[in-house]
């Protein structure tokens, strides 16, 4: 039997999968991490701590499944996007705390760019936002004199986190990243799919600093001088973790799309070759690339901020409950929010407002209101920030949505999901493995490695857990929205 060995690593914390050549997981081990905020709005992660996990987790898969490294013909690599490293070329080791996609530091510098936003989105598909990793990788630099002396003079590397990844399973040999990732940092031309000299210059990243370029489907490079798996494992799938589960989710045909419920809450629409601009406030980005392909293809992509993070917040913040899944019982018990509204504007609002100096408002409350309204209001807010970009992203393409696939955490949630389905008036349908993150990164890293032979194949293996049908009136539909329009046009500043 033939494995691969799939690397997860998100927001909160690190999962190592082994998926069959059945495309199933046949076994998986996870491990969080401590997110460190310095100061309000700034968000850091430890980049020794998640390599640890990476390492921790890779360990456990393979003592609890008893497979044998042999028998790993390949490691797949999706990430959270967006998130930055920068570490010593000789010594491996960060000199600063990666930050974090959250994070809003550099929101003064960015409201800077306002003359290059045109430029900037021509050549990107993204909109000026502390979201994307340019801003981060010059604040950086900023920090420090000797930093950026150390960067111009090549000591340095720099990347997202699936490039730190590479680096480290490959001993320094490779500083590679996927054209998913290198399209999120709004360095890549993504007509191109190289850095773009413009851009470089505009945020002040000196190229020597970055990765090269590679598809996110075939060998990048192999294991080497690591003390849980032998030398010469090829590293054969890459991509950022929406594009990874878009991938898991087999969209693989123009119009298809997905939902994934995470930390935030991603919608992405495969849009082929074509690349289509948005003029509703959604990004274009680069799908993937796939072994021998000439061409990239592209999504159309809405990304909310918060989305499970705003259940975490009421578990561990206001201690409404024990555990996160615990929301869906709690909200069952009323009929609806009671004029609740819940604005989960925690680190600001992404798509299609793009408002980094937002907040978090909870309104509506009266003497009648208990924990079960603010839940229910949860539910409400996290599947009506969805329907919003589901909206923008059927008026840039002309045409209505007919279903949309789901996947991560919050999607085992049947209420969200049910309400998820009424508020965007499309049917919802849940595959039978909701880890699609990791199994896209496999998926990847078994074409890289020829596992399986094309995408058909992998088609195959994509199954239906459950549907779901919108009920909801139009009328009430209607009214639901503008209430909640009302409410975010309080937080808008």
């Amino acid at each position: 039997m033939a494995f691969i060995l799939s690397i997860d690593q998100g927001t909160t914390g690190s999962t190592v999968s082994l998926v069959d050549e059945n495309g199933m997981i046949v076994s998986s081990s996870s491990e969080d991490f401590e997110q460190i905020y310095p100061k309000p709005g700034w968000v850091e992660h430890n980049p020794r701590v998640i390599w640890k996990t990476v390492e921790n987790c890779t360990r456990e898969v393979l003592e609890k499944s008893h497979i044998k490294p042999s028998e790993i013909k390949g490691i797949g690599i999706t990430n959270q996007r967006e998130t930055v490293v920068v570490w010593d070329r000789k010594t491996h080791d960060p000199v600063y705390n990666a930050i974090v996609w959250q994070c809003r530091r550099t929101t003064e510098f960015c409201k800077k760019l306002t003359k290059y936003k045109r430029t900037i989105q021509n050549k990107t598909g993204l909109v000026v936002d502390p979201y994307f990793s340019a801003s981060k990788i010059r604040w950086i630099l900023d920090h420090d004199k000797n930093i950026k002396k150390r960067a111009s003079q090549g000591e340095l590397a720099a990347g997202t986190i699936d490039c730190f990844l590479i680096w480290k399973l490959t001993g320094g040999v490779s500083h590679a990243t996927d054209v998913s990732n290198a399209s999120r940092t709004q360095l890549m031309n993504i007509e191109t799919g190289k850095w773009d000299k413009e851009l470089l210059k505009i945020f002040g990243v000196p190229e020597i600093l970055l990765p090269e370029i590679v598809a996110s489907s075939g060998v990048i490079g192999f294991t080497k001088g690591l003390s849980f798996l032998p030398d010469g494992i090829p590293v054969s799938g890459v991509a950022g973790d929406q594009q990874a589960a878009l991938f898991g989710q087999a969209c693989y045909e123009v119009g298809e799309a997905k939902c994934t419920y995470g930390t935030g809450s991603f919608l992405l629409m495969n849009t082929g070759t074509k690349r289509v601009k948005s003029k509703s406030g959604l990004l274009t980005t680069v799908a993937w690339k796939l072994k021998g392909q000439k061409n990239l293809t592209y999504a159309l992509e809405g990304s909310v901020f918060i989305c499970g993070a705003s259940v975490q917040w009421l578990r561990d913040n206001l201690n409404l409950f024990e555990r996160s899944e615990d929301i869906e019982k709690l909200a069952f018990e009323v009929a609806d929010s009671g004029g609740v509204e819940f604005v989960p504007a925690l680190t600001g609002l992404g798509a299609p407002y793009w408002n980094p100096e937002a907040r978090g408002l909870i309104c509506g409350i009266t003497r009648g209101t208990n924990k079960s309204h603010i839940a229910r209001a949860t539910l409400e807010a996290i599947a009506l920030q969805n329907a919003e970009v589901l909206v923008a992203m059927q008026k840039d393409l002309g045409k209505k949505l007919k279903k949309l696939k789901v996947d991560g955490g919050a999607s085992q949630n049947n209420l969200l999901m049910q309400i998820q389905s009424d508020y965007l008036n499309t049917s919802i349908f849940r595959p039978s493995n909701v880890e699609t993150t990791s199994l896209g990164a496999a998926y990847l890293a078994g074409l890289g490695v020829g596992l399986w032979k094309d995408l058909a194949e992998i088609k195959k293996v994509w199954k239906v857990d459950r549907g779901f049908e919108p009920h909801m009136s139009v009328r009430d539909r209607t009214a639901r929205f503008d209430k909640w329009k009302k409410a975010v046009e309080r937080v808008l500043v």
